[in-house]
């Protein structure tokens, strides 16, 4: 995900959750094919940016192996944000992000049922 405009929509409008060792902010129904993503390291955490790149590598990829896993119907705008003072292990990463996807899942299942429901209405009136 790049651009100005669609990251300041995601920080203005978007959902937030937590997961032990990282944060997500989401914006479901985002207009691009796919889901777009964001990772963020802080730098106040983690000075050198060796240790910045190799967590983002591991939540990249991380995210990569799982993505198939999110279950829903329109497709969203995620930053994941690193939070926690220590280097974690990819085995901790992986698992934090597969918690995230789950929490994806089942905080947006219902608008994907309910939109499915709407098409289903408008198509038996017509």
């Amino acid at each position: 995900m790049c651009g100005k405009t669609a990251i300041s929509k995601l920080l203005a409008k978007g959902k937030h959750g937590n997961v032990p060792g990282m944060r997500y902010l989401c914006l479901y129904g985002n207009d691009a094919e796919v889901n777009r993503i964001v990772v963020s390291v802080s730098k106040k955490f983690f000075k050198r940016a060796v240790k910045r790149n190799i967590l983002k590598r591991r939540i990249r990829e991380s995210w990569r192996k799982q993505k198939h896993n999110l279950k829903l119907e329109r497709n969203l705008d995620i930053l994941l944000m690193y939070s926690v003072k220590e280097v974690l292990s990819y085995e901790e990463i992986y698992a934090a992000v597969g918690q995230i996807i789950e929490s994806l899942n089942t905080r947006f299942a219902s608008k994907s049922t309910i939109s499915e429901n709407q098409a289903k209405d408008e198509g038996e009136t017509e």
